[in-house]
């Protein structure tokens, strides 16, 4: 971008509706403006930050007029947390900017016929949804201009979010509206304890430090997982930390701790120790039950998770002889949840750890007409694989937010299946994989449906059919 145009002032822009990731759209002699943290209707005054050719993105420095879609955020640390960003617009209003960016994104991107995009299915609880949090532990608290402008000293050790685009900042949380139970009490209760003890939080930069990670998991049969996670290996400390939570807070099931000196937060190839309880906690959907363990992927929305499962079995329509393959199946939650309306389910994930548990899962729940593979898709999911196994009647695909491999998708194309069932978190790759599978199958059904209120994200599940 020209020095000209950085930090060049747009007075009285009129914010004309949401864009793409939650940003909103202006118009400015004839070029597109991409701003955050504004509304449709809102009037305001914008710094430039960014420039080319043909757009531009800024900062609302100043707001003329407000829209009357606006409402009162109810968190305090809105505008500086990096989740929630859209508490500012009304909820029903959030439904429709979701669905209309799956038709937008369908329209730019697939340009396939595709039927009307069914209305949203939200969420029945905007505010504590979630089923687990990570927390960070760090020794530099991000502090507010109104904070350094006070020249106040103030303790730099926190415990919350990372600040959008800064690493080694964090925010310290008083509360948290993504998740109920137990969780901003053993937050709070945490760093309260820390903090009389005198126990170290982490340096991201230095690499050193006690206390380095917090997450918090829950499910809708009452049972929590709590694991702390040290940057040091430091016994006596270790104890007394675990302890602590053990007799404060005893309606934690499972509680859970790991040593991690390594230079970032994953913890999947180390191992974690059990401090009391059960090592996993359960989910309940329809009756089958879900074990989850700390290094296990679940749908962090659970009672959302349920409604996308079920438009996804919908869309399926099984009549219970048919072959299901599932692919980027994870712990086989949807294999598992369609199995008793099938002749067989196979299941193909990436994560090793997750196919066991997908294994394990259907074990515990009597299920027997499941098979799990992991490995990388596209060398998995080959004609040498489907030629030992029978061909699918019906095809389910829930594929990471970059979306499907090219290789996959031909493979689809080559397979033949009559139908298939696309559930994804990014339409914009979803509509990318429909532009390719457009050449053999018509899309039937849209549904989009809200897993995450007060942000920009939505997933969409789509039926597809083979072409005749």
């Amino acid at each position: 971008m020209s020095r000209k145009m950085k930090n060049k002032v747009i007075t009285n822009l009129k914010i004309e509706r949401i864009a793409s990731e939650g940003k909103c759209v202006g118009h400015h002699d004839g070029k597109v403006v991409f701003v955050a943290n504004v509304a449709p209707g809102d009037v305001v005054d914008v710094r430039i930050t960014k420039g080319k050719s043909s757009f531009m993105e800024g900062e609302a420095i100043h707001f003329h007029e407000y829209s009357k879609d606006r409402i009162e955020p109810f968190c305090s640390h809105f505008g500086t947390c990096g989740g929630c960003k859209w508490q500012h617009i009304h909820y029903d209003l959030q439904k429709e900017y979701k669905r209309q960016q799956v038709v937008d994104q369908f329209e730019r991107i697939a340009k396939v016929p595709i039927p009307e995009v069914l209305p949203i299915l939200g969420s029945a609880k905007t505010q504590y949804y979630r089923n687990k949090l990570d927390f960070t532990f760090s020794n530099k608290k991000w502090l507010t201009l109104d904070q350094i402008r006070s020249e106040e000293d103030f303790d730099r050790n926190a415990l919350g979010f990372h600040i959008p685009k800064m690493f080694d900042k964090i925010i310290d949380i008083d509360h948290c509206y993504l998740q109920g139970g137990i969780s901003n009490d053993v937050r709070n209760e945490l760093r309260a304890f820390a903090l009389e003890h005198k126990l170290s939080f982490y340096d991201i930069k230095g690499q050193s430090g006690l206390l380095r990670n917090l997450i918090i998991r829950s499910t809708s049969t009452g049972q929590t997982m709590v694991i702390v996670q040290f940057g040091e290996d430091n016994p006596e400390s270790i104890g007394l930390v675990m302890e602590f939570l053990k007799q404060k807070f005893p309606e934690i099931t499972s509680l859970i701790y790991v040593v991690n000196t390594k230079g970032n937060e994953t913890y999947n190839d180390l191992d974690l120790v059990t401090f009391s309880g059960l090592p996993y906690i359960e989910e309940e959907m329809e009756g089958l039950r879900f074990r989850i363990g700390p290094k296990s992927f679940y749908q962090t929305n659970s009672e959302q998770a349920y409604e996308l499962y079920k438009v996804a079995r919908d869309f399926a329509n099984l009549q219970g002889d048919e072959v299901v393959y599932d692919l980027y199946t994870g712990t086989g939650t949807i294999a598992n949840f369609v199995a008793k309306k099938a002749k067989q389910v196979i299941g193909v994930e990436y994560v090793e750890a997750a196919i066991e548990d997908a294994k394990l899962n259907s074990q515990l729940n009597g299920i027997d007409n499941t098979l799990f593979y992991a490995g990388d898709m596209k060398d998995i999911l080959t004609d040498e694989f489907v030629a030992s196994h029978a061909a699918p009647d019906l095809i389910i695909t829930d594929p990471p937010r970059a979306g499907m491999d090219e290789k996959v998708v031909q493979m689809l194309l080559r397979l033949e299946s009559p139908k298939i069932v696309y559930v994804s978190c990014n339409p914009a790759t979803q509509a990318r994989d429909l532009a390719l599978l457009g050449e053999k199958y018509q899309v039937k059904k849209i549904q989009p449906v809200d897993m995450f209120p007060q942000t920009f994200h939505v997933e969409n599940v789509v039926l597809l059919t083979l072409k005749k």
